[in-house]
């Protein structure tokens, strides 16, 4: 018998007047995603979207890992497809899921009437159905609190659709429907977290990172670089913008004090993410930064860096704490690459006695001793650009 893949929405179903564009930017991300696997007619109905394998081959278990990680789908289910008519209906539920209930102890029926000329109600649908299972099956229970099986029958307008697994999608929004941001992107386990998770209220990720050589390796960034392969399975496309940092480092080293090393070095990574924001049309900035986590994400800090900042700055972690941090990095499958022990340059000429507390005051006043214009134009001018595409 057919099966198709539905794929449902979440949140995006609130949608009102604009629902249609965020359908039309899914049904996109999605054509995208499963695209060399195979020829699909995709189509749209009630909050859910139909996927319908049109070659033999396609491998629907490759399909299914793909839409998991497609933000905007909230949950998946493969399913038979069926006349609308309860005869139909019966005899390929059987057919359709006889190996998953023969292995069961337990199940019960649930039905959604979407169409509801259909002459069953849903109640009806359930105690019938549940009748001719318990007479094919006559191994199995009712358990309508904890069942192992839960069969699932959906008359919607054009057919009738039966399944037994929901499985959980990604959910947020698609990607695409919330502009364009920049990602500061270190070797460390937040900022691919806090990409991940500005890309699920759909937002495109591009992403900027910053190395220092030769205090930093050619490994820390080949490092980024698989952080960002990794986030093209959620993301999408990303675009890498690669930033010699060297020089400013030094300078900042040579003329200005210590304690403010790290605050100043961020706000001048801030100043030439803007310039590159602007020729790439982001709309906002996206950091890693929890709240208290090292002494550069004090409340004082953070305010002596924003100072610079002329667009928003995203900071989706700034009140979680490491250990929810790491389980969202191991969901995501980005905690055991940001764990390999290649440093980024946030750790070159860290002060041994940070200011915890910066005055914006003090802080303008060193950075002002010299004129980094120069260096930044130049970083600026010698930025690598490398496009991370979603593989294959």
């Amino acid at each position: 018998m057919q099966e198709i893949i539905l794929a449902k929405y979440g949140e995006m179903a609130l949608k009102g007047m604009n629902k249609k564009s965020f359908e039309d930017v899914l049904v996109k991300n999605i054509k995208r995603r499963i695209k060399s696997l195979g020829r699909f007619d995709i189509t749209r109905a009630q909050s859910t979207i139909y996927i319908t394998p049109e070659d033999e081959y396609i491998d629907t278990n490759e399909v299914m890992e793909r839409l998991k990680k497609v933000f905007g789908i909230a949950s998946l289910c493969r399913a038979g497809v069926c006349e609308k008519n309860f005869e139909d209906i019966k005899e390929k539920t059987v057919e359709y899921l006889d190996e998953i209930l023969s292995y069961a102890k337990t199940f019960k029926v649930n039905a959604k009437r979407a169409d509801k000329s259909f002459p069953m109600k849903s109640p009806e649908i359930c105690c019938e159905m549940g009748g001719v299972l318990l007479d094919r099956y006559p191994h199995l229970m009712v358990d309508v609190n904890n069942p192992e099986v839960t069969v699932t029958v959906e008359i919607r307008d054009t057919n009738a659709y039966i399944h037994a697994e929901n499985i959980k999608g990604a959910g947020g929004l698609p990607v695409g429907t919330s502009g364009h941001a920049m990602l500061l992107l270190s070797g460390g386990i937040d900022s691919p977290v806090a990409g991940y998770m500005m890309a699920k209220r759909g937002v495109h990720i591009s992403a900027i990172h910053y190395v220092s050589p030769p205090y930093t390796s050619d490994r820390a960034r080949l490092k980024v670089e698989q952080l960002c392969e990794k986030l093209t399975g959620y993301c999408g496309n990303i675009a890498f913008f690669c930033v010699p940092f060297t020089e400013i480092q030094e300078a900042i080293k040579n003329n200005c004090p210590e304690e403010l090393f790290t605050i100043i070095m961020r706000r001048l990574m801030m100043k030439i993410a803007l310039r590159i924001c602007e020729k790439e049309k982001c709309l906002a900035l996206i950091t890693g930064e929890s709240v208290g986590q090292v002494a550069s994400q004090t409340m004082s800090a953070i305010a002596c860096t924003d100072a610079v900042c002329s667009i928003p700055v995203f900071r989706p972690l700034i009140g979680m704490d490491k250990t929810e941090i790491i389980e969202t990095a191991r969901k995501i499958d980005t905690f055991e690459t940001s764990i390999q022990p290649y440093e980024d340059c946030c750790t070159v000429f860290t002060p041994r006695h940070p200011k915890v507390s910066p005055l914006l005051a003090d802080v303008e006043a060193a950075e002002n001793n010299f004129d980094f214009s120069p260096l930044i134009e130049k970083a600026v001018n010698n930025t690598e650009l490398k496009i991370f595409h979603f593989e294959d």
